[in-house]
């Protein structure tokens, strides 16, 4: 984190969330707990206040409306493409599955990383992920709006149906 501070101006924090019962059990064995930036009253200060924007600029629901947008239209091109497999995330976090067949559910490795280069040439970043490499992840960033969705959805379906057709 020290490298992320300097390089970006970020603040170092740490946080660990879990359900009481498996909080309880962790204090039950004792266990040390160590971590670097635990009790900083600096960092905690950064925090609140991080925490305090995001209350006041809506960016929860800001999060929850774009990309619901973002997953309606990316189910609709679903529809179009059978390459994509599966449309599933959270807000703005979201991935397009690509596979060789639906039925079998097979991986489409190739495809997934064709389209990202194809979207990387049209200065749209996405990565893929999973265990055969054939996901497709977004994770904009939160000023990512409802007139960045339609631009994506413009240029993914250009990519799918480009790379689809070679």
């Amino acid at each position: 984190s020290s490298g992320i501070n300097a390089e970006y101006g970020g603040h170092p924090m740490a946080a660990v969330i879990t359900r009481r019962e498996v909080a309880d059990r962790f204090h039950a064995n004792r266990p040390e707990y160590f971590n670097t930036y635990g009790g900083n009253n600096v960092s905690m200060a950064v925090g609140l206040a991080v925490l305090d924007v995001i209350e006041s600029e809506g960016l929860i629901e800001h999060a929850r409306d774009v990309g619901d947008l973002m997953l309606e239209q990316l189910k609709l091109l679903q529809e179009k493409h059978s390459v994509m497999g599966d449309v599933r995330g959270i807000g703005l976090f979201l991935g397009i599955e690509f596979v060789k067949c639906r039925s079998t559910r097979e991986p489409d490795e190739a495809t997934a990383v064709a389209v990202k280069k194809e979207m990387y040439r049209n200065r749209i970043i996405v990565s893929t992920e999973g265990k055969h490499n054939n996901i497709i992840k977004l994770k904009p960033p939160m000023v990512f709006d409802k007139g960045n969705v339609w631009h994506f959805i413009e240029q993914f379906d250009r990519a799918v149906t480009m790379v689809t057709s070679e």
